[in-house]
Protein backbone atom coordinates (compact mmCIF):
# COMPACT_ATOMS: atom_id res chain seq x y z
CA UNK A 1 0.00 0.00 0.00
CA UNK A 2 1.17 3.50 -0.65
CA UNK A 3 1.04 5.73 2.42
CA UNK A 4 2.52 9.11 1.06
CA UNK A 5 1.29 10.84 3.98
CA UNK A 6 2.99 8.77 6.66
CA UNK A 7 -0.44 8.09 8.02
CA UNK A 8 0.53 4.52 9.53
CA UNK A 9 3.62 6.00 10.58
CA UNK A 10 4.74 9.31 12.03
CA UNK A 11 6.59 12.76 11.12
CA UNK A 12 8.68 13.51 13.61
CA UNK A 13 11.82 12.10 12.30
CA UNK A 14 11.53 15.75 9.98
CA UNK A 15 11.78 17.93 13.49
CA UNK A 16 15.52 17.13 14.35
CA UNK A 17 16.16 20.14 15.78
CA UNK A 18 12.91 19.66 18.57
CA UNK A 19 14.28 15.78 19.17
CA UNK A 20 17.87 17.31 19.81
CA UNK A 21 16.40 19.84 21.99
CA UNK A 22 14.25 16.96 23.74
CA UNK A 23 17.04 14.77 24.56
CA UNK A 24 19.33 17.35 25.72
CA UNK A 25 16.70 19.12 28.19
CA UNK A 26 14.18 16.36 28.93
CA UNK A 27 15.83 15.36 32.10
CA UNK A 28 15.60 18.70 34.10
CA UNK A 29 12.46 20.31 34.66
CA UNK A 30 14.10 23.71 34.57
CA UNK A 31 15.01 23.18 30.93
CA UNK A 32 12.35 20.22 30.46
CA UNK A 33 9.43 22.72 30.55
CA UNK A 34 10.01 25.15 27.73
CA UNK A 35 9.62 22.05 25.13
CA UNK A 36 7.01 22.85 23.13
CA UNK A 37 4.58 20.49 21.39
CA UNK A 38 4.74 20.49 17.83
CA UNK A 39 1.04 19.56 17.71
CA UNK A 40 -2.02 19.69 19.31
CA UNK A 41 -5.40 18.40 19.07
CA UNK A 42 -8.54 21.20 19.83
CA UNK A 43 -11.83 20.40 20.57
CA UNK A 44 -14.29 23.58 19.31
CA UNK A 45 -17.34 22.16 20.91
CA UNK A 46 -18.10 19.23 23.17
CA UNK A 47 -21.06 18.78 21.40
CA UNK A 48 -21.85 16.07 18.37
CA UNK A 49 -24.08 15.62 15.59
CA UNK A 50 -23.82 11.60 15.68
CA UNK A 51 -23.69 8.96 18.61
CA UNK A 52 -20.95 6.26 17.09
CA UNK A 53 -21.67 2.71 18.21
CA UNK A 54 -17.19 2.88 18.80
CA UNK A 55 -16.95 6.68 20.01
CA UNK A 56 -13.69 6.55 22.55
CA UNK A 57 -14.70 9.77 24.08
CA UNK A 58 -18.66 8.26 24.79
CA UNK A 59 -17.86 9.02 28.73
CA UNK A 60 -17.30 12.81 28.55
CA UNK A 61 -20.87 12.93 27.49
CA UNK A 62 -21.03 15.23 24.60
CA UNK A 63 -21.35 18.65 26.69
CA UNK A 64 -22.44 21.81 25.18
CA UNK A 65 -20.22 23.87 25.70
CA UNK A 66 -17.25 25.81 22.94
CA UNK A 67 -14.63 27.64 22.85
CA UNK A 68 -14.88 31.58 23.39
CA UNK A 69 -12.92 32.61 19.98
CA UNK A 70 -12.07 36.07 21.07
CA UNK A 71 -9.70 34.19 24.21
CA UNK A 72 -9.23 31.29 21.42
CA UNK A 73 -7.43 34.23 19.50
CA UNK A 74 -4.42 35.01 21.93
CA UNK A 75 -3.42 31.90 22.88
CA UNK A 76 -3.37 30.86 19.15
CA UNK A 77 -1.06 33.99 18.48
CA UNK A 78 0.57 32.65 21.66
CA UNK A 79 1.35 28.79 20.70
CA UNK A 80 2.14 29.80 17.37
CA UNK A 81 5.43 32.20 18.31
CA UNK A 82 5.74 29.46 21.24
CA UNK A 83 6.33 27.23 18.69
CA UNK A 84 3.31 25.11 17.99
CA UNK A 85 3.66 24.23 14.16
CA UNK A 86 0.31 22.86 13.59
CA UNK A 87 -3.57 22.19 15.12
CA UNK A 88 -5.86 19.28 13.69
CA UNK A 89 -9.34 20.31 14.98
CA UNK A 90 -11.52 17.27 16.05
CA UNK A 91 -11.80 16.18 19.60
CA UNK A 92 -14.79 15.06 22.01
CA UNK A 93 -17.18 16.74 19.53
CA UNK A 94 -18.04 17.34 16.13
CA UNK A 95 -15.70 20.72 15.20
CA UNK A 96 -17.79 22.17 12.53
CA UNK A 97 -20.73 22.35 15.18
CA UNK A 98 -18.78 25.49 16.43
CA UNK A 99 -20.71 28.90 14.88
CA UNK A 100 -17.51 30.65 14.58
CA UNK A 101 -15.47 28.03 12.63
CA UNK A 102 -14.07 29.66 9.50
CA UNK A 103 -12.92 32.64 11.68
CA UNK A 104 -11.10 29.56 14.07
CA UNK A 105 -9.36 28.84 10.83
CA UNK A 106 -8.97 32.28 9.51
CA UNK A 107 -6.99 33.05 13.21
CA UNK A 108 -5.15 29.76 13.15
CA UNK A 109 -3.42 30.41 9.41
CA UNK A 110 -2.91 34.05 10.96
CA UNK A 111 -0.91 32.34 13.83
CA UNK A 112 1.75 30.84 11.24
CA UNK A 113 -0.17 27.34 12.46
CA UNK A 114 -1.14 24.48 10.28
CA UNK A 115 -4.33 23.69 10.00
CA UNK A 116 -6.24 19.60 9.52
CA UNK A 117 -9.45 18.84 10.29
CA UNK A 118 -11.27 15.72 11.03
CA UNK A 119 -15.06 15.41 10.65
CA UNK A 120 -18.24 13.89 10.08
CA UNK A 121 -18.22 16.35 7.25
CA UNK A 122 -22.75 16.67 7.67
CA UNK A 123 -21.96 20.27 8.71
CA UNK A 124 -18.74 20.67 5.33
CA UNK A 125 -21.03 23.47 4.00
CA UNK A 126 -20.56 25.89 0.97
CA UNK A 127 -19.86 28.53 3.83
CA UNK A 128 -16.82 26.34 4.91
CA UNK A 129 -15.60 25.23 1.68
CA UNK A 130 -15.31 28.38 0.41
CA UNK A 131 -14.02 30.54 3.40
CA UNK A 132 -11.79 27.98 4.88
CA UNK A 133 -10.44 25.15 2.29
CA UNK A 134 -7.61 27.44 1.33
CA UNK A 135 -6.96 27.73 5.06
CA UNK A 136 -6.55 23.88 5.71
CA UNK A 137 -3.43 21.33 4.99
CA UNK A 138 -5.82 18.21 4.93
CA UNK A 139 -9.49 17.10 5.84
CA UNK A 140 -10.26 13.72 6.99
CA UNK A 141 -13.51 12.37 6.80
CA UNK A 142 -14.91 10.05 9.37
CA UNK A 143 -17.61 7.58 7.17
CA UNK A 144 -17.48 4.04 8.57
CA UNK A 145 -19.86 2.77 5.95
CA UNK A 146 -20.36 2.13 1.87
CA UNK A 147 -24.23 2.53 1.86
CA UNK A 148 -26.97 4.50 4.01
CA UNK A 149 -27.85 1.77 5.80
CA UNK A 150 -24.77 0.57 7.55
CA UNK A 151 -23.64 4.38 8.11
CA UNK A 152 -27.02 4.57 9.64
CA UNK A 153 -26.38 1.41 12.08
CA UNK A 154 -22.45 2.78 13.14
CA UNK A 155 -23.14 6.45 13.17
CA UNK A 156 -26.40 6.16 15.05
CA UNK A 157 -27.91 9.11 13.00
CA UNK A 158 -30.28 9.45 9.94
CA UNK A 159 -29.62 7.70 6.40
CA UNK A 160 -29.75 10.76 5.00
CA UNK A 161 -26.72 11.74 6.45
CA UNK A 162 -24.99 9.11 4.46
CA UNK A 163 -26.13 11.23 1.39
CA UNK A 164 -25.29 14.81 2.40
CA UNK A 165 -21.81 13.47 3.13
CA UNK A 166 -21.29 12.17 0.00
CA UNK A 167 -22.86 15.61 -1.67
CA UNK A 168 -20.64 17.84 0.60
CA UNK A 169 -17.46 15.78 -0.42
CA UNK A 170 -18.42 16.60 -4.52
CA UNK A 171 -18.53 19.86 -3.77
CA UNK A 172 -15.46 20.22 -1.85
CA UNK A 173 -13.58 18.62 -4.37
CA UNK A 174 -15.19 20.65 -7.13
CA UNK A 175 -14.22 23.71 -5.34
CA UNK A 176 -9.87 22.49 -4.81
CA UNK A 177 -10.02 21.52 -8.46
CA UNK A 178 -11.72 24.61 -9.78
CA UNK A 179 -9.61 26.85 -7.35
CA UNK A 180 -6.18 24.67 -7.50
CA UNK A 181 -6.07 24.44 -3.88
CA UNK A 182 -3.07 22.27 -2.00
CA UNK A 183 -5.98 21.14 0.56
CA UNK A 184 -6.36 17.38 0.81
CA UNK A 185 -8.94 15.72 1.15
CA UNK A 186 -9.20 11.94 2.68
CA UNK A 187 -11.80 9.62 4.04
CA UNK A 188 -11.19 7.10 7.28
CA UNK A 189 -13.03 3.94 8.03
CA UNK A 190 -13.07 2.23 11.69
CA UNK A 191 -12.81 -1.06 10.85
CA UNK A 192 -15.47 -3.05 12.26
CA UNK A 193 -17.44 -6.41 11.85
CA UNK A 194 -20.76 -4.50 10.93
CA UNK A 195 -18.45 -2.49 7.89
CA UNK A 196 -16.12 -5.19 6.89
CA UNK A 197 -18.16 -6.53 4.02
CA UNK A 198 -18.33 -2.56 2.30
CA UNK A 199 -14.78 -1.33 2.81
CA UNK A 200 -14.28 -1.91 -0.89
CA UNK A 201 -17.38 -0.25 -2.08
CA UNK A 202 -16.64 2.91 0.00
CA UNK A 203 -12.95 2.77 -1.51
CA UNK A 204 -14.57 2.54 -4.86
CA UNK A 205 -16.86 5.36 -4.00
CA UNK A 206 -13.90 7.57 -2.38
CA UNK A 207 -12.28 7.30 -5.42
CA UNK A 208 -15.62 7.87 -7.92
CA UNK A 209 -15.56 11.28 -5.77
CA UNK A 210 -12.48 12.34 -6.14
CA UNK A 211 -11.10 12.24 -2.67
CA UNK A 212 -7.29 11.57 -2.53
CA UNK A 213 -6.81 8.60 0.03
CA UNK A 214 -8.99 6.51 2.41
CA UNK A 215 -7.77 5.02 5.82
CA UNK A 216 -8.75 1.79 7.14
CA UNK A 217 -7.64 1.55 10.67
CA UNK A 218 -8.03 -0.48 13.40
CA UNK A 219 -10.66 0.16 16.73
CA UNK A 220 -8.49 0.87 19.91
CA UNK A 221 -10.13 0.46 23.10
CA UNK A 222 -9.97 3.73 25.22
CA UNK A 223 -10.53 2.81 28.87
CA UNK A 224 -12.70 5.01 30.24
CA UNK A 225 -15.31 4.57 27.43
CA UNK A 226 -18.80 3.73 28.15
CA UNK A 227 -18.52 1.54 25.12
CA UNK A 228 -17.15 -1.90 25.51
CA UNK A 229 -18.05 -3.88 22.60
CA UNK A 230 -15.89 -3.98 20.53
CA UNK A 231 -12.92 -4.63 23.23
CA UNK A 232 -12.10 -8.14 22.19
CA UNK A 233 -11.73 -7.54 18.82
CA UNK A 234 -9.56 -9.46 16.62
CA UNK A 235 -8.27 -8.50 13.29
CA UNK A 236 -6.54 -11.32 11.50
CA UNK A 237 -9.61 -12.54 9.36
CA UNK A 238 -9.57 -9.07 7.85
CA UNK A 239 -6.07 -8.37 6.66
CA UNK A 240 -6.65 -9.94 3.12
CA UNK A 241 -8.94 -7.23 2.50
CA UNK A 242 -5.18 -4.93 1.54
CA UNK A 243 -4.98 -7.39 -1.51
CA UNK A 244 -8.34 -6.30 -2.92
CA UNK A 245 -8.02 -2.15 -1.63
CA UNK A 246 -4.21 -2.17 -3.15
CA UNK A 247 -5.70 -2.87 -6.54
CA UNK A 248 -7.99 0.85 -6.18
CA UNK A 249 -4.51 2.72 -6.01
CA UNK A 250 -3.54 4.95 -9.16
CA UNK A 251 -1.53 8.45 -8.61
CA UNK A 252 -4.55 10.14 -7.67
CA UNK A 253 -5.79 7.78 -4.94
CA UNK A 254 -5.03 5.60 -2.33
CA UNK A 255 -5.90 3.27 0.37
CA UNK A 256 -3.89 3.39 3.41
CA UNK A 257 -5.08 -0.12 4.73
CA UNK A 258 -3.07 0.59 8.49
CA UNK A 259 -1.35 -3.03 8.73
CA UNK A 260 1.18 -1.81 11.20
CA UNK A 261 -0.92 -0.82 13.62
CA UNK A 262 -3.15 -3.42 13.62
CA UNK A 263 0.00 -5.83 13.87
CA UNK A 264 0.89 -3.39 16.81
CA UNK A 265 -2.62 -3.88 18.90
CA UNK A 266 -1.78 -7.61 18.49
CA UNK A 267 1.82 -7.10 20.73
CA UNK A 268 2.11 -8.32 24.04
CA UNK A 269 2.71 -6.02 26.52
CA UNK A 270 6.03 -7.09 27.11
CA UNK A 271 7.12 -6.34 23.03
CA UNK A 272 6.45 -2.88 24.22
CA UNK A 273 8.45 0.11 24.86
CA UNK A 274 8.13 0.57 28.64
CA UNK A 275 7.84 4.01 29.15
CA UNK A 276 5.94 7.25 27.05
CA UNK A 277 8.18 9.28 25.85
CA UNK A 278 6.11 11.75 23.81
CA UNK A 279 4.13 12.98 27.18
CA UNK A 280 4.09 15.81 28.07
CA UNK A 281 6.57 17.09 25.64
CA UNK A 282 5.70 16.66 22.14
CA UNK A 283 1.71 17.30 21.37
CA UNK A 284 -1.64 18.35 23.63
CA UNK A 285 -4.91 18.61 23.75
CA UNK A 286 -7.19 21.19 24.40
CA UNK A 287 -10.85 20.75 25.01
CA UNK A 288 -14.05 22.22 24.64
CA UNK A 289 -14.26 23.99 28.17
CA UNK A 290 -10.67 25.06 28.03
CA UNK A 291 -8.82 22.80 29.57
CA UNK A 292 -5.26 21.87 28.63
CA UNK A 293 -3.81 17.88 28.50
CA UNK A 294 -0.70 15.91 27.93
CA UNK A 295 -2.60 13.17 26.28
CA UNK A 296 -6.07 12.53 24.73
CA UNK A 297 -6.23 9.16 26.53
CA UNK A 298 -6.23 10.69 30.08
CA UNK A 299 -9.25 13.51 29.38
CA UNK A 300 -10.85 14.10 32.26
CA UNK A 301 -8.05 12.61 34.79
CA UNK A 302 -6.79 15.48 36.97
CA UNK A 303 -3.45 13.77 36.97
CA UNK A 304 -3.10 15.03 33.12
CA UNK A 305 -4.66 18.65 33.50
CA UNK A 306 -2.48 20.98 33.19
CA UNK A 307 -4.48 24.31 33.35
CA UNK A 308 -7.34 26.17 31.11
CA UNK A 309 -7.08 28.56 28.65
CA UNK A 310 -10.00 30.75 30.23
CA UNK A 311 -7.61 31.61 33.17
CA UNK A 312 -4.05 31.45 31.98
CA UNK A 313 -2.29 31.63 29.22
CA UNK A 314 -0.73 29.03 27.15
CA UNK A 315 2.71 29.65 28.20
CA UNK A 316 1.67 29.78 32.15
CA UNK A 317 0.04 26.37 31.21
CA UNK A 318 3.00 24.56 29.85
CA UNK A 319 5.36 25.88 31.98
CA UNK A 320 3.06 25.20 35.26
CA UNK A 321 3.74 23.37 38.13
CA UNK A 322 0.43 20.88 36.89
CA UNK A 323 2.63 20.27 33.68
CA UNK A 324 5.48 19.71 36.37
CA UNK A 325 3.63 16.79 38.32
CA UNK A 326 2.64 15.38 35.20
CA UNK A 327 6.21 15.01 33.95
CA UNK A 328 6.85 13.00 36.93
CA UNK A 329 4.57 11.02 37.02
CA UNK A 330 4.68 9.73 33.81
CA UNK A 331 8.47 9.81 34.14
CA UNK A 332 8.54 8.04 37.23
CA UNK A 333 4.56 6.19 37.91
CA UNK A 334 2.80 5.82 34.59
CA UNK A 335 2.81 2.27 33.51
CA UNK A 336 1.85 2.28 29.74
CA UNK A 337 0.11 -1.59 30.81
CA UNK A 338 -3.11 1.13 31.87
CA UNK A 339 -2.19 2.76 28.59
CA UNK A 340 -4.52 2.67 25.18
CA UNK A 341 -2.91 0.55 22.42
CA UNK A 342 -1.82 2.30 19.16
CA UNK A 343 -2.40 5.69 20.86
CA UNK A 344 -1.60 8.93 18.76
CA UNK A 345 2.01 8.80 19.80
CA UNK A 346 2.63 5.24 19.49
CA UNK A 347 4.60 5.34 16.47
CA UNK A 348 6.40 8.49 18.09
CA UNK A 349 6.74 6.27 21.12
CA UNK A 350 8.37 3.45 19.35
CA UNK A 351 11.14 6.10 17.75
CA UNK A 352 12.04 7.61 20.75
CA UNK A 353 12.56 4.60 22.63
CA UNK A 354 15.02 3.65 20.38
CA UNK A 355 17.02 6.59 20.95
CA UNK A 356 17.21 6.56 24.63
CA UNK A 357 16.16 3.13 25.36
CA UNK A 358 17.16 0.33 23.48
CA UNK A 359 20.04 1.79 21.33
CA UNK A 360 21.63 -0.35 19.27
CA UNK A 361 25.28 -1.46 18.95
CA UNK A 362 27.71 0.58 16.94
CA UNK A 363 25.66 3.43 16.20
CA UNK A 364 28.30 5.19 14.67
CA UNK A 365 28.50 3.27 11.80
CA UNK A 366 25.71 4.70 10.23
Amino acid sequence: MTDSFNIDSHKLIYHPQRVAEWMEKKDNWETAKSIYPIYMEISPVGACNHRCTFCAVDYIGYQARRLDVDILKERLYEMGNLGVKSIMYAGEGEPLLHKDINRIVALTAESGIDISFTTNAVLMNQAFIEQSLSSVSWIKISINAGTAETYEKIHQTSPRDFDKVIENLRQAVAFKKQHQLDCVLGAQLLLLPENQHEVVLLAKLCKDIGLDYLVVKPYSQHLKSDTQQYADLVYDDFLALSDELVKLNNAEFNVVFREKTILNYKKSSDSRYKKCQATPFFWGYIMADGSVYGCSAYLMDDKFDYGNINQHSFQEIWEGEKRHENWQFVREKLDIVDCRKNCRMEAINQYLDKLVENTPEHINFI
